[in-house]
């Protein structure tokens, strides 16, 4: 063990105990209590003022605990992720100055009274294990602010989880959860939320309880409709609603005014509400695999549009006010019916990528010559017969696709791409 502050003769015994524990040949040594912070650490402790303060045994293959373990009465942070613990001795509830316990991929079944007897946790990481509820006096674990059981059995939650006034994060992905009780609404601390991947057919009104919220993810659900109320979330900077069954989106999105990231992908939408034009913070639109036929004008005014996702639609045409996106770095509209392009496509100065695959593309502008900074120009399985001259000036392009078209003769320019570094596929 590496020399150092002095361990206290009890905490060292119990350190070379759970040493033994770990396979030959993998490292189990003193390492920096930030390292523990960044959870860089896969096996080691951290000492402040000579006592254990931070404790990883991660992928040991632990099936059990010492009772021991107990005795490190000054532990913090504890981090058990990846064995196949299935319970807990009674003295791990001696634990009384941890904060933040990792359990993720293990074989708990029940959160047992130990972890429920630790006054000063704040964090609790259960994903992937096998719970199949929550203790109903789970609302002793006053000081929790984040919580995870991400890929459980739940089909229910215990109504005091709404006492868990301190909350501000909690991942529920991933469950067997159908609804949510009344209490939950009261979590009105709560910043990030992950409820996706539950079979959830409807959030309630009360949704905008949840006032501080910033990130609500409920993707891979099965709503069909989303309340008005969340437009009163105006704190929300990331909402993913993709994969569902939604026709429309609520006029009121266009309230949430803070939101930068926006997942609408793979449900049954027609048409965006004209009240999305507000969003100007919004720097990524993913709206992929529904059934949008047309983009409105309001588009242009997306003013912080960064990355635009529109494949799998059928678009027939692109808003002239697309040139407006000056910070837009990448368009994705393949698998759409698009005949034409805008020609204000050549005044996107910020392109990057540009990727039009499985299109009926006929010709192209002139101006996509102005896309200086276009990097890539996938143009796939399109009609083409030719292309315009002004191709050639895309001086930092590195990929042009050309495949699956029917061009009438190989322009001689493309040597002049090719000699400066870009891959020509034809």
């Amino acid at each position: 063990m590496p020399m150092g502050e002095p361990l206290q003769f009890l905490e060292s015994d119990v350190l070379e105990a759970l040493g033994a524990l770990i396979e030959a040949g993998l490292a189990f040594e003193r390492r920096e209590m930030a390292e523990f912070d960044a959870r860089q650490v896969l096996r080691g402790y951290a000492l402040e003022d000579g006592r254990v303060a931070a404790l990883a045994m991660r992928d040991c293959g632990l099936a059990d605990l010492p009772e021991s373990l107990g005795s490190l009465s000054q532990l913090r942070h504890l981090d058990l992720t990846g064995n196949q613990i299935t319970h807990f001795p009674a003295a791990f509830g001696n634990l009384t100055h941890l904060e933040k316990l990792y359990l993720d991929g293990n074989r708990i079944a029940t959160l047992p009274e130990a972890i429920l007897a630790l006054p000063k946790l704040t964090e609790l990481h259960l994903d992937e294990n096998l719970l199949t509820d929550l203790p109903e006096d789970i609302d002793r674990l006053g000081r929790l602010e984040v919580l995870y059981v991400y890929g459980n059995q739940l089909t229910a939650l215990p109504g005091a989880i709404g006492k868990l006034a301190n909350l501000r994060e909690l991942s529920l992905r991933g469950n067997r959860l159908r609804s949510l009780p009344t209490s939950f609404w009261q979590l009105q601390n709560m910043q990030v939320l992950y409820l996706g991947e539950n079979p959830l057919v409807s959030l309630p009104d009360e949704i905008d309880d949840l006032k501080h919220l910033t990130q609500l993810y409920v993707h891979n659900s099965d709503l069909a409709v989303l309340p008005d109320t969340i437009g009163n979330l105006t704190r929300l900077e990331i909402l993913d609603l993709g994969h569902n069954a939604l026709t429309t989106l609520p006029e009121t999105i266009g309230s949430l005014t803070n939101l930068r990231i926006l997942y609408a992908s793979d449900s049954y939408l027609t048409a965006l509400p004209e009240s999305m034009a507000n969003l100007k913070a919004l720097r990524y639109l993913n709206c992929t695999d529904n059934q949008l036929s047309a983009l409105p004008e309001w588009l242009g005014q997306l003013e912080s549009l960064v990355e635009l996702r529109l494949y799998n639609n059928q678009l027939v045409t692109l808003p002239q006010s697309l040139g407006l996106l000056s910070q837009l770095s990448e368009l994705h509209v393949m698998g759409n019916q698009l005949t034409s392009l805008p020609e204000s496509l050549g005044d996107l100065q910020s392109l990057k990528k540009l990727h039009l695959r499985n299109n009926y593309l006929v010709s192209l502008p002139a101006t996509i010559g102005n896309l200086r900074n276009l990097d890539e120009l996938d143009l796939r399985a399109n009609r083409l017969t030719a292309l315009p001259d002004s191709i050639t000036n895309l001086e930092a392009l590195t990929k042009l696709d050309l495949r699956w078209n029917k061009l009438a003769a190989r322009p001689q320019w493309l040597s002049q791409l090719e000699a400066r570094g870009c891959m020509v596929y034809i």
